[in-house]
């Protein structure tokens, strides 16, 4: 018998997601009886541990006898239990500097890490993840912080509110000015701030129409890659070729700085490739861009005024273009700016329930078919206390 722990974050600051709420927790126990589900205790998760007992699991501090781990954010090293295997999101496969002693640890006490973010298709599509709840909460963070720029509406606080419903319906209580957004990606993320779009009734316009009208009501415009990007020497781009070879490429995004209002970035930014406008750039007289919803929160990236990760509990700054330095948002000077960069957490208990019915569809099966999809095989970073081939360009890292 096969025993998965759903184990209790503990990174700082907390996070209240989980893999698998109570009721999905239930479904995997139905799909596969072969299969036995601890839940370690904890007084941080959204969903309390008598809503585990109810369902009839067992919830316990000591989860050492279990096989599989199964968590969201970084596990503390001193909390990983030597030969298990472990699910969580390392933010090790770009070489992230802060997380290099993890993965170190992780080779030592002879885990099997397998990342969240390297779940993908044989294709090489990313089957799970949280970015839809990133979009939602990064729009509408965006939208309130707005009002609060403009006095004009008030919001609460994404975090300080039950659920999605919850939130869209305070959505439905503000009246918007007019206001040209450009919306960029097209992955989970964007989709997930789309729905915002949608729901708020905001007119869709394509890029010629944006790009040369005035518009007496919102509108927005969702452009991707070779809408902001060209090629220098002229010639057709694809999609394709813009990933694989971005240096070919040059920023074509003037043209929509110009001519919009709010920018709200949902867009996945590969190494190598143009930036969206440069500090330069903002402090022309006719960039128009007042406010950034940056979902995708690179800093020193592709957006030149996310010069920081924002936070939960202060989601908003200032950026003055004149002297690149932050200030308040409210200073008529300012680009407002939302860079949270751990969106999802505004919303446990939707983003939970979201991740776990695609861990029940794409991994648990993997468990009892023999992975005969690889699954398992592509996610899986370390074996036998080494790195496994598909993740040996980690080893120059970790030495």
């Amino acid at each position: 018998m096969l025993k998965f722990a759903i184990i209790r974050e503990e990174k700082t600051p907390p996070d209240r997601r989980v893999v698998f709420s109570p009721k999905h927790l239930k479904q995997a126990k139905n799909q596969f009886p072969e299969a036995q589900f601890k839940v370690q205790q904890s007084d941080i998760r959204i969903f309390k541990n008598e809503e585990y007992q109810k369902e009839g699991f067992q919830v316990s501090e000591d989860i050492s006898d279990s096989d599989v781990m199964i968590g969201v954010k970084e596990v503390p090293i001193k909390s990983l239990i030597p030969n298990k295997k472990y699910f969580f999101f390392s933010h090790t496969i770009k070489k992230q500097p802060y997380n290099r002693d993890l993965l170190k640890a992780i080779l030592d006490k002879n885990i099997e890490l397998f990342d969240h973010e390297v779940i993908t298709s044989e294709s090489g599509m990313r089957l799970i993840g949280f970015g839809r709840y990133a979009g939602l909460v990064g729009a509408y963070n965006g939208f309130r912080a707005i009002g609060l720029k403009n006095e004009s509406f008030t919001l609460p606080k994404a975090d300080d509110l039950p659920d999605l419903a919850a939130m869209l319906a305070e959505l439905d209580k503000i009246n918007l000015p007019k206001l040209k957004i450009v919306l960029t990606g097209s992955g989970k993320v964007a989709r997930g701030a789309k729905e915002i779009l949608d729901h708020l009734k905001i007119k869709k316009v394509e890029v010629p129409e944006y790009l040369s009208e005035e518009f007496n009501e919102p509108v927005y415009c969702h452009i991707d890659v070779l809408d902001y990007n060209k090629r220098k020497d002229g010639a057709e781009g694809s999609i394709p070729e813009f990933f694989s070879n971005p240096e070919l490429y040059e920023s074509d995004f003037w043209r929509f700085a110009v001519s919009s209002d709010f920018f709200i970035a949902g867009h996945f930014y590969g190494e190598g490739a143009p930036v969206f406008f440069t500090k330069e750039e903002a402090k022309t007289p006719n960039f128009s861009i007042k406010y950034i919803a940056d979902i995708s929160c690179d800093i020193a990236g592709p957006v030149p005024s996310t010069i920081r990760p924002s936070t939960i509990a202060d989601p908003i700054y200032g950026y003055d273009p004149e002297t690149e330095k932050e200030i308040d948002f409210k200073d008529p000077k300012a680009i407002t700016v939302m860079a949270v960069d751990n969106l999802p957490c505004e919303l446990p208990k939707d983003a939970s329930e979201g991740f776990g019915e695609m861990f029940l569809e794409h991994v648990l099966p993997a468990f009892f078919n023999n992975d005969k999809n690889g699954i398992l095989e592509r996610a899986r970073m370390t074996k036998n206390g080494k790195l496994t081939p598909k993740y040996s360009y980690l080893q120059d890292f970790v030495s």
